[in-house]
């Protein structure tokens, strides 16, 4: 069964569930919300007729508190929140689940995007858009390597998804892939740079581990010493990926506010 098996549903049900709500972590770079609109469009695409709104964490609108207080004044009875952030951390656990504890609308806090095999699925296509060869040499590939650059936290959990998402990348590549960070966690991406040229990698790519546009994301590709991917976007997989974790919230059936 292909990954996007997984999130087909038949599209006259769709009014009937639950609003999906993409919590996106907000920007001040502006092609990051014009990133995530347009991969809303996506879900909205494949999911015709299902609710589909946006709530950020900060710096951005809407917020995700004042999306969950319309829904609330709407009436809407069930919504699942949607990180769009790829490991767990401090958001995931304590700000969208509180977030949703102030309304009365009942909700379900959905996993993250990673780790996941469409989560690496789209790494690689990425990687290969900036030019990362999937015919190398044995020669090429001994000298080769990826650091998968992600934003931070000091949540260890995050560091353990983080590191599950390296492994499925490295499955697919058949290369070493260091996780780096671009803040508040080590190694950074300079560091894990310095590492692999240390072993002899000299043809080391950046993956950049980003949803969208940012600060994070141009520092880190600006390290490379070779290529550097660019954030994920609008990936196919990415669209498929947010409607898994709603359909498996769903499923699982755990609320994270009393309605």
């Amino acid at each position: 069964m292909s990954q996007s098996s997984l999130v087909q549903l038949d599209a006259r049900r769709n009014a009937c569930r639950p609003t999906l709500v993409v919590v996106a972590h907000g920007s001040r770079d502006p092609r990051a919300l014009s990133t995530v609109r347009a991969l809303l469009d996506e879900v909205r695409a494949r999911r015709p007729g299902l609710p589909v709104r946006l709530g950020h964490i900060e710096l951005n609108e809407p917020l995700l508190t004042d999306t969950l207080a319309d829904l609330d004044a709407r009436g809407t009875a069930d919504a699942v929140l949607a990180p769009l952030l790829l490991a767990r951390g401090h958001h995931v656990k304590r700000d969208i689940p509180e977030a949703a504890a102030a309304v009365r609308v009942r909700t379900r806090v959905a996993a993250p995007l990673g780790p996941h095999p469409l989560l690496a699925e789209a790494l690689l296509a990425r990687l290969v858009e900036a030019g990362w060869r999937t015919d190398m040499t044995p020669a090429e590939r001994a000298a080769s390597a990826v650091v998968l650059a992600a934003a931070g936290s000091r949540d260890p959990d995050s560091a353990l998804d983080t590191r599950r998402t390296a492994r499925l990348l490295a499955g697919r590549l058949g290369v070493p892939v260091v996780p780096a960070y671009a803040s508040t966690a080590a190694p950074t991406v300079t560091t894990a740079l310095r590492a692999l040229a240390a072993r002899g990698r000299d043809r080391v790519a950046v993956a950049s581990c980003f949803t969208a546009p940012g600060r994070f994301a141009t520092e880190c590709a600006q390290a490379a010493p070779w290529i550097a991917s660019a954030p994920l976007g609008t990936h196919p997989a990415m669209a498929d990926l947010l409607l898994h974790r709603y359909d498996r919230a769903l499923a699982a059936g755990t609320e994270s506010s009393a309605a």
